[in-house]
């Protein structure tokens, strides 16, 4: 599919981007005593915070990838769909008219997996296609009824593999050695477990309640990530790449400080379960979803925007600027989940979440000033090549 015919794709990512992250922001303490409330988002935005975050925006950046990798007209339905469950949570739609979107998006980018996998029947692929299964098992929990809470861990776990059957991919320059392989193996495979009892059990197929479940599923899901992030991190290419200079040092750095977050944010399952609401929840969940996710978008971004938007991404010294505010927010972040309150700064949550957002809009007009800057160094090298 053309470049062009693309773009409102990316629309529909935006559009998921910009409205969950000022819903996110609106769900701190404090946001309406700092602006009077003028700055705060539309009920839906804040509530569905979550999905519009993991399953609109994410959902359509990655089925994107794979349908222009794949190259196949139907595989764009994948983006489309999960495009449109986004619009459809902030226009106040039923969740499960909203979720079914996102989780028919979702099984479309499944299929288009399995394409994949059948083509090459390699690890990697068999982890990006369970990661698929994964998110569309929780967006179709959220649409049959279960609490947003309970979509967590599969949200969590389809943003995790995916990365994590990426990164095995690019690793074939380090290759992990068999027994590493198989502990990934195993790892994806007690999310997946983690993931579905979660889901069952807040759907009520299983006995014990949601808060049961929930917590299994979340402290099952924390034990796979933690033995991702020391399997991947061991053998993962960016060891080499942060010797060199530019543009792989930047990935390198990005990766490795990813790996520390998603970690410690896997510890914090473990050690606390899945509050449904509170410090906890919020440091754990961020820990994952901001430092590790982030970090790696961050890193991976000029990579694959060129191969899917189809323009320049040159390396610029200016990347490491939102990169070092979103760790250093998130850091901030996490003090005053723990000690915030405690120690009668409750704003501490409040400028690091602040930070976040903030960290992302800087990462968006360094890449705006990057991707400029690569056209006119191509214009420029056009006549020179000509004359």
């Amino acid at each position: 599919m053309p470049v062009r015919y693309r773009i409102p794709l990316f629309l529909f990512a935006v559009v998921a981007l910009v409205s969950g992250l000022w819903g996110g922001l609106g769900r701190l303490p404090g946001l309406a005593d700092l602006t009077g409330g003028a700055a705060l988002p539309p009920p839906t935005a804040a509530g569905f915070h979550g999905p519009l975050m993991a399953a609109a925006f994410f959902g359509t950046v990655i089925s994107l990838e794979r349908a222009v990798a794949l190259d196949r007209p139907w595989a764009y339905l994948a983006p489309a769909l999960c495009g449109l469950g986004g619009v459809a949570l902030l226009a106040g739609a039923a969740p499960g008219a909203a979720g079914g979107l996102l989780a028919l998006g979702l099984a479309v980018l499944v299929l288009a997996s399995a394409v994949v996998w059948r083509r090459q029947p390699a690890l990697h692929n068999a982890i990006l296609l369970l990661a698929a299964l994964l998110g569309a098992l929780a967006c179709l929990g959220f649409a049959l009824g279960a609490p947003l809470r309970a979509g967590v861990p599969g949200w969590s776990a389809f943003l995790v593999l995916t990365i994590a059957g990426e990164r095995l991919e690019l690793s074939r320059l380090l290759p992990p050695s068999p027994l590493a392989r198989r502990g990934v193996a195993v790892a994806a495979l007690v999310a997946a477990g983690a993931v579905l009892a979660g889901v069952l059990g807040a759907l009520g197929g299983l006995g014990g309640g949601e808060d049961l479940w929930s917590n299994r599923a979340a402290r099952g899901a924390a034990l796979a990530y933690l033995a991702l992030a020391g399997l991947l991190v061991k053998r993962d290419v960016a060891w080499k790449s942060a010797r060199l200079p530019g543009l792989p040092r930047y990935i390198a750095v990005c990766l490795l400080s990813g790996y520390l977050w998603l970690a410690a944010g896997a510890l914090m399952l473990l050690a606390w379960g899945l509050p449904g609401v509170g410090p906890h929840y919020d440091a754990a969940l961020h820990a994952l979803f901001v430092g590790y996710v982030l970090a790696m978008v961050f890193g991976h971004a000029p990579i694959v925007l060129p191969s899917v938007a189809g323009v320049p991404f040159p390396y610029r010294p200016a990347l490491y600027l939102p990169l070092a505010v979103l760790h250093g927010s998130l850091a901030l972040r996490l003090l005053g989940d723990m000690a915030g309150d405690m120690a009668g700064e409750p704003g501490w949550r409040l400028a690091g979440g602040m930070g976040n957002g903030a960290a992302v809009l800087l990462f968006a007009l360094t890449a705006i000033a990057a991707v400029r800057a690569g056209r006119r160094e191509r214009r420029g090298r056009r006549p020179a090549e000509r004359g």
